[in-house]
């Protein structure tokens, strides 16, 4: 086994003093703890249907989501007015096939104006 991993200072009388009142000891390596929620008044221990939130972290949750579905909107609409506005996108090999009709067109125009000579 390794020295040195186990603190030094453990205690076998630990008090976990809980915010419902209750308490009872166990070991740490602190006198006392204080804790939020405890075994009898957890809503899974109890069987109660109670919203536990001291924090407002559920609070805290639903409004991230919030923010995060109006930025994911605003990005949406952003991205949507883009695509209408912007022109289509052509490929190299469609530029050069477009550049070469041109390029006959021009050719046949010249042929055509110039007069045969016989």
């Amino acid at each position: 086994m390794k020295q040195g991993l186990h603190p030094t200072n453990w205690q076998h009388d630990c008090v976990v003093t809980c915010s419902c009142g209750s308490t009872f000891q166990t070991g740490g390596a602190k006198p006392s703890v204080q804790v939020d929620i405890c075994s009898k008044c957890h809503p899974f221990f109890t069987g109660e249907m109670r919203f536990v939130d001291r924090q407002g972290r559920v609070d805290k949750f639903q409004k991230k989501m919030q923010a995060a579905a109006a930025a994911a909107a605003a990005v949406a609409a952003k991205a949507k007015k883009a695509t209408k506005t912007k022109a289509p996108v052509k490929s190299y090999k469609q530029i050069l096939v477009e550049q070469q009709d041109e390029l006959k067109a021009q050719k046949k125009a010249l042929s055509a104006d110039v007069p045969a000579s016989n």
